[in-house]
Parts: C-alpha cells; structure tokens; sequence
C-alpha cells in the first residue's frame, strides 16, 4: 500500500505543480543525444516515471529538472533531426497508456502539433501510424515536427491528413489495433498558472462548447 502510495503521488506531481509537469525534455532515440544526456545527469534532471507505471519501455527516455529550468528549443533544419522535443510532462500519461507494441495500427486522430505523436514512436516501431489533424495550422506544425524528428525510414509508414475526426470511424471502420484520441480542451491547468489573466478567462469559458465536440469525436 506504501508503495502504490508513493507512486500515485509521483504521478500526482506530474498532473499538479506546474514548476514540475512543465519543463521534461523527451530525447529523440532517432538521434539519440549521449552528451546531452550527461548534461542533464549533472544539471540534476531526472528520468520521468521508470518504476512507478507498469508500462515504460526502455526505449523512451524522459527527463525532468526538480527546479523550474525550461531548455532552449532547437531550430527546425530540414535534412536534420531534432535531439530532443520539449513538452508537458502530463501529455505523456496517456501516450503511455496506449500501450503501443511493435507493428501495431495506431491512429492519433487530433495529432496536432505532433508531440504525442512523436511520443508514440519512442515507445514502439508499429505497423502503421495514422497522424490526423483538422485545424490547418496544428496540421503544419505537426508536418514540421514529423520532418523533425522521424528518420526517413519510418516515414514509410506515417500517413498525414487532414479529416474531420468525427468521421474517421465510418470511413476506416476496424482498422486500428489502438487508437490516440487527445480531444480538443480548454486546457483549464495550464491556463490557471498563466499570467494572461483575460485570455485565461477566455480559454476557461470556451468548455461549455466543448463536450459535444469531445463525444462526437469519441463515438
């Protein structure tokens, strides 16, 4: 009971402090960053979740300052693969969740701007991976940040596109082993943390219209 006790409140950590969730650096095994990964073992990073999840395979690898510290973002250079992608610590639970195994069908169907897709592909090499994002611009972000990160090798078997989410069943109907459905939010905890007091007003409202959009998108 201690024991699952000291695991929830690491995970706990993750979803609350935002001097914690905020700053986890998430290296590229495609390019993998050994220097860089010293650097952070010396500046007091630590590894995200090994030991507390029953499923954390060997192949990602997280890291997270015990002080808020934000590492510069690396430019994006075509022909050239990123070392690392800076993200939300909290945006790799459900990523993790999924369980993907090697050759597996998996669709991300709001994948937008790319980083749990790119989560997805430190964990396992699956069969097939469906990107889909509707909004124009998170699809360019998330065009770019494939480029940035996946050899070409891998882009074989990456598909992008464009659809409506909300019609994806019916137009691939029992074609995924596993599907990522990281739903349009208000994104309410990083918006009681900002400064932006106004816009954080206006982001909060704007759930009451979103519900229907998440149900539909889950049916």
């Amino acid at each position: 009971m201690g024991e699952n006790s000291g695991e929830t409140r690491k995970t706990g950590d993750i979803l609350t402090s935002p001097s914690c969730w905020q700053y986890a650096v998430l290296l590229n095994r495609f390019n993998y960053p050994f220097e860089l990964e010293k650097d952070l073992h010396l500046k007091g990073y630590h590894s995200l979740f090994q030991g507390s999840l029953p499923y954390y395979p060997k192949s990602m690898k997280c890291y997270l300052s015990r002080t808020p510290h934000r590492m510069p973002s690396e430019r994006h250079r075509i022909g050239n693969l990123k070392k690392y992608y800076l993200l939300n610590a909290a945006s790799l639970l459900p990523v993790l969740a999924l369980e993907l195994r090697d050759g597996e069908k998996v669709l991300d169907l709001c994948a937008g701007p790319g980083g749990k897709s790119i989560a997805l592909l430190q964990c396992a090499y699956p069969g097939y991976l469906h990107c889909n994002e509707h909004d124009g611009l998170r699809l360019r972000w998330l065009r770019q940040t494939l480029e940035s990160f996946i050899p070409q090798p891998l882009v074989n078997v990456i598909k992008v596109s464009e659809l409506d989410g909300r019609e994806m069943g019916d137009a691939q109907p029992e074609t995924f082993d596993k599907v990522l459905v990281d739903a349009p939010c208000s994104n309410d905890r990083s918006w009681l943390f900002s400064s932006d007091s106004q816009n954080a007003a206006c982001r909060i409202s704007q759930r009451r219209n979103l519900p229907l959009l998440q149900i539909e998108l889950l049916r």
